[in-house]
């Protein structure tokens, strides 16, 4: 570990007082000159983006930033609440859920991205992306930390915090190593939770380093998930064929294979409820494991020997089936 990096981010106190909010333009253009572009896509989360908003409009620093939300068609009067009571806020109403990827995309496109990166106006574009969760509470310095963190870092292309639950525990995709076959086999067969300090076998999780290190990862989560903008022009805007889980996996390995670095920041932190959007519809699990299969064909399919290859289709298809039944059991023995 960089221990200049990790000095840096421990002793480093965000500037006190509120940061600088820019309001929707009366032409409904995003505004120039943004240190921060924060994206909450929303999707009947009513109660928990009130408060994700409210502790995001809180933050303090001496930054530039605006929020844009995405609502994914609603049916719980998330699009009333914001209009209602953040009209600071820039809505964007989707008429159908067109998914996570899509759903961001949307909001990344209002900001200026997307187009031909050769003819975009790069001083013109946010400095920094974030895409934030519906279901997240941002400590007041959290962003102001996180932009000092990337700015004394150049080669950083995406960070993230640490990530708590409301329990206090470690969420523990905040961290990954990329699913590559052989970490997926030590997953799936249940050695990276019998050897959780293990860097061999747990090294999806990374549960043998420090929570509050700071150190290179392969991914962080799509929770939290800030992007420098030059990043983001090399790459593209995310994948929509990933429609739920898998999508922040797949810009951080498209982002680390254009030279980019990827870091974990554990001395920076928000609280987040997992699932609360996704564990309202059974079609998460297919979902995830869509994204499962999407991923590994995209990135290590025509690298991986047949015979591996046929283990690993196989190893999904039954991960997933198994899980599919024991959802479909409880269900049926909680509405009898």
């Amino acid at each position: 570990m960089d221990e200049a990096i990790r000095v840096m981010a421990q002793v480093h106190s965000a500037p006190q007082g509120r940061a600088r909010l820019a309001p929707p333009a009366p032409d409904g253009q995003p505004a120039a000159g943004l240190d921060l572009a924060i994206v909450i896509l929303s999707y009947n989360t009513k109660e928990l983006l009130r408060d994700c908003l409210r502790s995001v409009l809180a933050c303090q620093g001496d930054f530039a930033y605006q929020v844009c939300v995405v609502d994914n068609a609603s049916v719980d009067g998330s699009v009333e609440l914001v209009q209602r009571e953040f009209p600071t806020v820039h809505l964007i109403a989707e008429r159908a859920n067109r998914g996570y990827s899509a759903g961001n995309n949307v909001a990344l496109r209002w900001f200026g991205f997307g187009g031909d990166p050769y003819q975009a106006q790069v001083d013109a574009l946010p400095r920094y992306v974030l895409l934030l969760n519906s279901d997240t509470l941002t400590p007041p310095a959290t962003f102001a930390k996180m932009i000092a963190f990337m700015d004394a870092q150049p080669q950083i292309g995406v960070a993230g915090p640490r990530v708590r639950r409301p329990d206090g525990s470690l969420d523990l995709a905040c961290r990954r190593s990329f699913p590559t076959p052989q970490v997926s086999f030590y997953r799936m067969t249940g050695l990276s939770r019998l050897f959780r300090h293990s860097a061999r076998f747990n090294a999806y999780n990374l549960e043998y380093l420090p929570e509050d290190a700071v150190h290179p990862v392969d991914s962080v989560v799509g929770a939290y998930m800030q992007l420098r903008r030059e990043a983001i022009l090399d790459v593209g805007l995310l994948d929509e064929a990933f429609f739920m889980y898998g999508e922040d996996l797949d810009w951080a390995k498209r982002i680390k294979d254009a030279g980019w670095e990827i870091w974990y920041n554990g001395q920076s932190e928000i609280t987040h409820v997992k699932r609360a959007s996704s564990s309202q519809s059974g079609k998460a699990r297919v979902d995830f494991y869509e994204a499962m299969w999407l991923f590994y064909r995209k990135h290590y399919q025509s690298k991986t020997p047949w015979l591996l290859d046929q283990a690993i289709m196989a190893g999904v298809a039954m991960k997933g089936g198994l899980d599919m039944a024991r959802h479909l059991w409880r269900y049926s023995r909680q509405h009898r």
